[in-house]
């Protein structure tokens, strides 16, 4: 496994710790400032509407996995094919359950650190 590999697993390791900690501080430090979120039956959204969407959804406990299927690395971009498996659970209701898959493309940065660019989420 290459550095790039290993730096790009420990990113999505640190966005669903982050997830299931409730620390969306850590999570949008791990997107670039332009990143684009495309969602089934939604338009593109950025990163201050993914703020917006998390803030509302602080009463909300998520737990979850991820099973990169693929990841290839192209220079300073890369992209990750995964799967992922949800469980968000709102404060005195019922669990929901969503999996699927994602298609996420990644930016090296001059930092020389991975950050999630843009990212096509199927999970229903």
């Amino acid at each position: 496994m290459s550095d790039d590999e290993r730096a790009i697993r420990e990113l999505v390791d640190a966005w669903m710790d982050a997830t299931r900690e409730g620390d969306i501080e850590t999570v949008l430090g791990l997107m670039t400032d332009d990143i684009v979120f495309m969602t089934p039956g939604g338009e593109p959204f950025g990163k201050e509407e993914f703020r917006e969407r998390s803030a509302g959804m602080k009463s909300v406990r998520m737990d979850g996995t991820s099973d990169i299927r693929e990841i290839r690395v192209l220079g300073d971009w890369a992209f990750i094919r995964n799967h992922i498996d949800l469980t968000a659970t709102p404060a005195g209701g019922e669990p929901m359950h969503r999996s699927g898959y994602t298609l996420s493309i990644l930016q090296k940065g001059a930092d020389g650190r991975w950050r999630l660019a843009r990212d096509a989420n199927l999970v229903s």
